[in-house]
């Protein structure tokens, strides 16, 4: 079986994951990782997909575009290469960077670059910013895959001094830890 890749975006409503996953199932697709949120009023949506081989790409998109399309949504297909590799360079560690502060332009590019600098791939995102200076109106939290190789006391003194100049309250946890203590 091929897999795909399939984006939904769109305004938000009720019934988009229900459309995109009776697709699937019609089509005789499996869905193997799928996420999906809301922002503000906006629907985005990233599934993937094994698809029988008598299945063409581009019949899955037509499909999807007939079911979703007249919600006004907009949709993507297209082939997940097999065993593409992210980071062949070595293990990493999950960790997750938690940051608060005033609003202002250039703060999730300020601790991005600093990520990028260091090899860290950023696995997901989730930022909100409400303006003010209240730093709990605006956080950002990094879910992050670290290299085992790198400098982490390094790393970590890169982030704290962008977070110094950004007027950020930021954290570094390895995920594990972050989760201990984030329980209820």
């Amino acid at each position: 079986m091929e897999k795909v890749v399939i984006s939904v975006l769109g305004r938000d409503r009720p019934g988009i994951v229900a459309g995109v996953s009776r697709v699937l199932l019609e089509k005789g697709c499996n869905i193997e990782d799928v996420t999906q949120t809301a922002l503000q009023t906006e629907f985005a949506g990233i599934f993937i997909a094994s698809i029988p081989d008598r299945l063409l790409p581009g019949e899955l998109l037509h499909a999807l575009q007939g079911r979703l399309g007249p919600l006004g949504l907009d949709v993507l297909v297209k082939g997940l290469e097999p065993g593409a590799e992210l980071s062949p360079g070595g293990a990493t560690e999950p960790f997750v960077v938690t940051a608060f502060g005033p609003d202002r332009m250039g703060l999730v590019e300020g601790v991005a670059e600093v990520m990028a600098r260091f090899g860290v791939n950023i696995t997901n995102l989730r930022a909100v910013f409400r303006g003010g200076e209240d730093p709990f109106r605006n956080v950002m939290i990094y879910e992050v895959d670290v290299p085992q190789a790198i400098d982490q006391a390094a790393f970590r003194k890169a982030l704290q001094a962008r977070a110094q100049e950004l007027s950020l309250d930021l954290t570094l946890q390895h995920r594990h830890i972050f989760e201990t203590i984030n329980r209820i």
